[in-house]
């Protein structure tokens, strides 16, 4: 008898060890069901699962902020110790009449939150979950990085991984990246004593490629946790102006003025540990990849700011990390292609080694004065571009070595447009013009200036920006800009300078948040809609914002046209 009961006891304990705990997915799932004159929910309870009643809560959390429970006909709960629980699933419905006497006729936003526990024991997490919806309870469209950011959410890890790769891939087609090819360039050839082959070419390249990407991860998982963005905050004045020496001193390098070495007892230490060919130079090249992607390129578009809200919603770092990495592992793809090829395209070392260096040279150049460009006047910027363009024309003509005869007529050539288009840039510097792409803008009429010329108002503050936004009779577009992005003078120069986008523009209240400084109000004003960084534009109708239609990223004049269209 002992023995049979020492038998069940046993087999007791190890039933209740080793019973099986629900996850989450099998716990509880929450679907929303639009009917003709109610919002149906459900939360759908696993086995030996209970809800507790004062866990459960429905809020319309915009336009207007409203707790729905007091006005639901919630189901009847049953008392469990000293708390009220519900033993079933749960099924309310929420009439469409009250949600509009709260949102009207606008999108909302519905908030729906519970906690669960099971008979074992075992409390999960508190759970909420947030959607936006249309008056009549259909789901609102997404936005693209909203919708990048719901199919992180809910696609496999690999699935994911493949996504973030094409990502990367497109983006690598976009000016964001265009910097770094001369920086990568230059690398390579710089080290033209050393035997460069296909191995080296892509080996150093992909240690550039891969600091890169680790720089944006980091980045990114920091501004997805912490809502600070890193990249942003490497674009004060004088991080520009010593990032930008530090390209001027590789040109002159370049050049021939000095070589750029370490000093002999650094060398000397660094020898013992590395004695391969494969293993010079990996530090410095990992460096100015680290760097480069942090301050050459901060550039925020919609796979970027799609990951970086699923990191700052869900908290999984691991995930949003894995994808901003991969993402720049596939913006990579054409320096690695550029280091691949280089046992093959770069000249040997000689004169033509030497005349590539110092083709790459004006290339460091280059680059310093687009950096500066985001820290200085635009005329100014104009009038650096005048002097280096005439500079390079003088040295071509200057070329003496003997050559093929229409090799000498090509140089020249090359040599006289770049000395008229010198001149161009600096008579256009003298008028304060201010786009090296059309330096004859303020003589000729006929080209958008900047952003200003088709009646922006800039406004700093929230409490300024939703007074404003009250006050407008038209739609509005909020138009997130900062000097050192990119895509945000694309936006200003190319898509809005089309004649077809200003005249859809004078039918808007059109409204400019410059976030240069990246000052509190800045940041501020980037989490009230819950962005990272610029570009971005958002549009509000009859004073409520339309979460589905921002744009995060540059967009040409037809992509423009065809969004504003969509949602007006």
């Amino acid at each position: 008898m002992r023995a049979r009961l020492a038998i069940f006891v046993w087999l007791m304990l190890f039933s209740v060890a080793f019973a099986r705990v629900l996850t989450p997915e099998e716990a509880f799932g929450l679907t929303l069901t639009p009917q003709k004159e109610t919002l149906d929910v459900s939360i759908t309870l696993g086995e030996d699962i209970y809800l507790y009643e004062q866990e459960v809560k429905f809020e319309i959390l915009s336009p207007a902020y409203a707790l729905l429970n007091p006005s639901l006909s919630l189901p009847e709960s049953v008392a469990y110790e000293d708390y009220r629980i519900y033993e079933e699933s749960l099924h309310v419905k929420i009439p469409l009449a009250l949600i509009a006497q709260i949102a009207g006729n606008a999108p909302f936003e519905l908030a729906v939150s519970w906690q669960a526990c099971s008979t074992m024991g075992l409390c999960y997490q508190p759970m909420k979950e947030v959607f936006v919806l249309n008056s009549d309870g259909t789901p609102n469209a997404l936005s693209e990085h909203g919708a990048i950011a719901q199919s992180l959410a809910s696609s496999g890890f690999l699935w994911a991984m493949v996504s973030f790769f094409g990502f990367g891939l497109l983006l690598s087609l976009t000016p964001c990246i265009f910097p770094m090819i001369p920086i990568l360039s230059s690398i390579i050839v710089s080290q033209g004593g050393v035997a460069m082959g296909v191995k080296r070419g892509l080996w150093l390249s992909f240690v550039y490629v891969f600091a890169m990407s680790l720089a944006y991860a980091i980045a990114g998982v920091l501004a997805g946790l912490f809502g600070a963005s890193l990249q942003a905050s490497l674009q004060a004045p004088w991080v520009i102006w010593l990032f930008s020496g530090v390209f001027v001193a590789l040109a002159l390098s370049m050049f021939g003025f000095y070589e750029l070495q370490l000093p002999g007892r650094i060398q000397g230490a660094l020898s013992k540990t590395s004695r391969n060919v494969e293993g010079q130079g990996v530090l410095s090249v990992a460096l100015m990849g680290f760097l480069s992607a942090l301050i050459v390129g901060p550039c925020v578009a919609a796979p970027l700011a799609g990951a970086l809200i699923y990191i700052g919603q869900s908290g999984d770092a691991l995930l949003g990390g894995a994808a901003l990495f991969v993402m720049s592992l596939g913006m990579g793809v054409p320096l690695l292609l550029i280091g691949a090829s280089a046992g093959k395209l770069l000249p040997k070392p000689g004169m033509w080694m030497n005349a590539t260096k110092a083709f790459f040279g004006v290339m460091m150049l280059g680059i310093a004065i687009w950096m500066l460009s985001r820290v200085i006047p635009s005329w100014m910027a104009l009038l650096l571009w005048s002097i280096l363009c005439v500079g390079s024309a003088v040295h071509l003509g200057l070329v003496k070595a003997e050559l093929k005869a229409w090799v000498q007529t090509l140089i020249k050539s090359v040599a006289v447009l770049l000395l008229l288009y010198g001149a161009a840039l600096f008579v256009g510097a003298l008028g304060k013009a201010n786009d090296p792409l059309n330096p004859l803008a303020p003589f000729v009429g006929g080209a958008l200036a900047s952003g200003a010329g088709v009646g922006f108002e800039r406004i700093g503050g929230v409490e300024a920006l939703e007074a404003r936004i009250a006050q407008s009779q038209k739609p509005v577009m909020v138009d997130f800009y900062a000097d050192w992005c990119v895509s945000c003078k694309e936006l200003e120069t190319i898509t809005f300078a089309d004649p077809r986008v200003r005249t859809v523009l004078e039918g808007m209240t059109l409204i400019k948040i410059d976030v240069t400084a990246n000052t509190a109000q800045d940041r501020a004003l980037l989490q009230k809609f819950g962005l990272f960084g610029p570009p971005a534009l958002i549009f509000y109708k009859a004073g409520v914002e339309l979460k589905e239609a921002q744009i995060v990223g540059f967009k040409t004049a037809d992509e423009f046209l065809a969004h504003v269209e969509k949602i007006f």
